[in-house]
C-alpha cells in the first residue's frame, strides 16, 4: 500500500486557504477535514465554548483515515506551534507523509475584501470581522513545505500553483548509476 499523504492547511481567516483545501480533495480524491465545521458541530450538540477540542476531534478522524491509506486535507487556521506539532505527531504516527501549506494574502486590502465579503459555508458559523482577523493570534511559519500567497490571482492560478509545487514535492528522485 502506498504511503498516504497528510496535507496541513494554514492561514488566516480570508486568504483563500479553504478554498484551495477543497480543490485539492476535489483534485485528489483525498479525505477533507474542516476544523470549522467540526468545532462548528460540537457547538451546536454540546451547547459550549470551544477550544481546542475541534482540533483533537479532527487529529482523530485525520488518523483514521490516514491507517486506511487515504490522504488526508486538514483546513484550519492552525495558528500556533502545538498545533503544527500535533499534526506533526498524527502524520507520524500513521506512518504518513506531511505536507504543511501556509496560505497568505500579502495585499492587506484585498485580503479585507475578501474578509469582509465572504459568504456562511458552514451553518451556525459567525465569520470573524477584519477587526478580529488582524488581532488574532497566528504565528507566521519559520519553514514551511508550500507557502502560497493568493494576492492578485485567482484561486484557479493559486489552486494550479498548489498542484504543480504538490507534483514537483511528491515526485522520486531518481539517480542514474
Amino acid at each position: 500500500m502506498k504511503k498516504p499523504t497528510l496535507f496541513v492547511f494554514s492561514g488566516l481567516p480570508g486568504t483563500g486557504k479553504s478554498t484551495l483545501a477543497k480543490r485539492l480533495a476535489i483534485e485528489t480524491g483525498a479525505v477533507y477535514i474542516r476544523i470549522d465545521t467540526v468545532e462548528q458541530a460540537l457547538r451546536d450538540l454540546c451547547h459550549q465554548e470551544v477550544e481546542g477540542e475541534g482540533y483533537r476531534l479532527s487529529y482523530r478522524v485525520a488518523a483514521d483515515n490516514l491507517k486506511l491509506g487515504l490522504n488526508v486535507i486538514a483546513d484550519s487556521c492552525n495558528p500556533i506551534a502545538l498545533t503544527r506539532i500535533e499534526w506533526n505527531e498524527v502524520a507520524i504516527h500513521n506512518q504518513a507523509n506531511l505536507i504543511n501549506i501556509e496560505v497568505s494574502c500579502s495585499d492587506k486590502a484585498e485580503h479585507r475584501r475578501r474578509v469582509e465579503s465572504r459568504l456562511a459555508e458552514v451553518p451556525g458559523l459567525a465569520h470573524p470581522d477584519w477587526e478580529s482577523v488582524e488581532a488574532r493570534e497566528y504565528h507566521p511559519w519559520q519553514a514551511v513545505d508550500i507557502a502560497i500567497d493568493t494576492a492578485h490571482k485567482s484561486i484557479e492560478a493559486s489552486s494550479q500553483e498548489l498542484l504543480n509545487i504538490i507534483r514537483v514535492i511528491q515526485t522520486p528522485i531518481t539517480t542514474s548509476g
